[in-house]
């Protein structure tokens, strides 16, 4: 039932016949997705003056893209990728161009919002289309293994590199330039995923019959990974807010950016140790234990306490980081259990949904927290949240176990 995933397995899925063009259009797709926000933000409070409305408008952005990313893995899922990806690339093109020409000729808030949640929905769910594609390039083993680890460490770079790239952009002596690049690399690489012949080739799905509106997220292995990747979100969206703040109090507010790239650098790199000697080796049992080793380790990021002393956060801040990644490839690898079939793209949508809305309550929530007990009480209260959601997925563990009807799934 599992398998691990060695650098030859890499090496055989990246050199898959046929997955040259798609792994490249999806890389330029998938590259802007964490700078797009962050692009969005900083061009707006540059041009209005105001975090505050900057902030609402940055939030309607990932609203949108939590509501459509279910609805477009809903649609690709029957349809194949590529006609649903073109036209919301085109929709997509269009809304970001009435993006800025608001920001420039100074329209209300309330249409900034608007336009910008309407980019969210839009905008392209390659991430989503381009691990499923890998079910038609790679046969199931430890290739399609490493695939899968593959879209959860690249997706990790580019969420290193993507905000760093849209800080230096906003300097320019245009600061819409950081949302235009990461526009047009969005359109450039979804088009060219979408009109790739691997892309092209996957044709139209039979229906399948849910009992509701839920669609994949009606059986239960799917609910438990939306937990774990709900879970996953809160623990880091409360690092995001309290190392700043943490760093701020100890007058070096530099130190918190550079601390957040050192936490995904140690991810990505033990994200590709761990594919090779994973642990827990079964993922119903893998995924409460990542969770819950992940929380108790932001928890102690505590430990910092008020004099500021950073050598303990930056110790467990590293050792907390090599979890990341397991999380999100095991999140990953789940689906090929829990989702139903057919339902593959819709199901990854359902995961960026319950990991946005998990990074957006762990945001607001660490922000009272730190107003109300100081900046190391982010990690704590993040860190609890973790740990109780990992107590929520030993208890449904049973629900990811695979089901006799169908192919077990291998498990990097």
């Amino acid at each position: 039932m599992s398998s691990s995933a060695s650098l030859a397995d890499y090496r055989a899925a990246l050199t898959a016949p046929g997955a040259a063009v798609p792994v490249l259009a999806s890389a330029v797709g998938r590259f802007p997705i964490a700078m797009l926000p962050l692009a969005t933000l900083l061009y707006v409070q540059r041009e209005t003056g105001s975090f505050a409305a900057a902030g609402l408008v940055s939030a309607g952005q990932m609203i949108g893209v939590a509501a459509g990313s279910v609805a477009q893995g809903r649609v690709i899922d029957r349809l194949g990728p590529s006609r649903p990806l073109l036209m919301v690339v085109a929709v997509f093109a269009l809304s970001v161009t009435a993006l800025v020409t608001a920001v420039e000729t100074g329209q209300p808030l309330a249409v900034l919002v608007a336009l910008a949640t309407v980019a969210g929905i839009v905008r392209p769910a390659v991430e989503g289309a381009s691990r499923s594609l890998w079910t038609t390039l790679v046969p199931a083993g430890p290739a399609r293994s490493a695939a899968l680890t593959y879209e959860a460490i690249s997706l990790e770079v580019f969420f290193i590199l993507g905000p760093a790239i849209a800080a230096f952009l906003v300097a320019a002596p245009w600061p819409g330039l950081g949302l235009t690049v990461a526009g047009a690399a969005m359109v450039l690489g979804a088009g060219g995923f979408a009109l790739s012949r691997p892309a092209r080739r996957v044709g139209r799905a039979p229906a399948h019959h849910s009992v509701s509106l839920l669609g994949a997220l009606a059986r239960p292995g799917m609910r438990t990974v939306a937990v774990a990747a709900l879970g996953f979100g809160l623990v880091i969206g409360s690092v995001e807010v309290g190392l700043p703040a943490v760093t701020a109090a100890a007058e070096s507010p530099t130190l918190g950016g550079v601390l957040l790239s050192v936490w995904s650098i140690s991810s990505v790199l033990a994200g590709v140790l761990y594919g090779m000697r994973p642990w827990p080796r079964p993922l119903h049992l893998r995924m409460p234990a990542l969770l819950g080793g992940f929380a108790v380790l932001v928890a102690a990021m505590a430990l910092v306490g008020p004099t500021g002393s950073m050598a303990v956060l930056i110790l467990t801040m590293i050792v907390s980081g090599a979890l990341i990644t397991p999380q999100v490839t095991g999140h990953s690898l789940a689906l090929d259990i829990a989702a139903p079939p057919g339902t593959a793209t819709e199901a990854f949508g359902w995961l960026v949904t319950a990991a946005t809305l998990g990074i957006a309550t762990g945001q607001s929530s660490a922000g009272i927290v730190v107003e109300a007990f100081g900046p190391p009480a982010a990690f704590l209260s993040g860190g609890a949240a973790g740990v109780v959601l990992a107590a929520v997925l030993w208890l449904r563990r049973a629900t990811l176990l695979p089901r006799p009807a169908e192919a077990p799934a291998p498990v990097a």
